[in-house]
């Protein structure tokens, strides 16, 4: 699988937040020593792909309340093998809203998040090394939740807080509000 590309993108990746600065460094050393970082198969992590998706007024962000975590979070998913994490990103993005029109915010990584992964039938507890992309769509468009979430919402970022307390969701409401 190839990695040179992401290693290149996330290298050149600048972040103001020293927690995503340390989790950068890791990522980049997971990715090093993993040569199979992109599949859900290796038991100790994998990379993930995910979608911070805004309105074209930027004013709310689609957020789904995630069945299996029972937590509001952005869409996304795992790699499956695929090392594109911008295409990752998109495809999670249409599986898990409906959506199909996304514009690219930003070409370049959004965000960076390490997070553990609790052990749920026969997955043994692991790490999600999630890479996010920023996009833009239209909320007028129906959304359609799958199975993987018990809700799906745009919430406005000014209420962000009354649907998650999570330091990497509020980092990227703060992120939005000043791009």
């Amino acid at each position: 699988m190839h990695r040179k590309h992401l290693l290149t993108e996330l290298e050149s990746y600048k972040t103001g937040f020293t927690h995503e600065a340390k989790m950068k460094d890791e990522m980049i050393s997971f990715i090093r020593k993993n040569n199979h970082c992109f599949d859900r198969k290796l038991a100790t992590g994998h990379i993930t792909g995910s979608a911070w998706i805004q309105n074209n007024s930027r004013d709310s962000v689609l957020l789904m309340h995630h069945r299996k975590l029972d937590k509001w979070l952005q869409l996304g998913g795992h790699a499956d093998g695929d090392s594109n994490i911008k295409f990752v990103a998109i495809k999670e993005a249409q599986e898990e809203s409906g959506l199909l029109n996304f514009e690219f915010r930003s070409k370049t990584i959004f965000d960076l998040d390490i997070h553990l992964i609790p052990a749920q039938s026969n997955n043994p507890e692991h790490f999600h090394y999630d890479i996010r992309y920023h996009f833009l769509t239209d909320d007028s468009v129906p959304i359609i939740k799958n199975h993987e979430s018990i809700d799906l919402a745009w919430i406005p970022l000014n209420q962000i807080s009354e649907y998650t307390k999570e330091e990497s969701i509020l980092r990227m409401v703060e992120k939005s509000q000043i791009l």
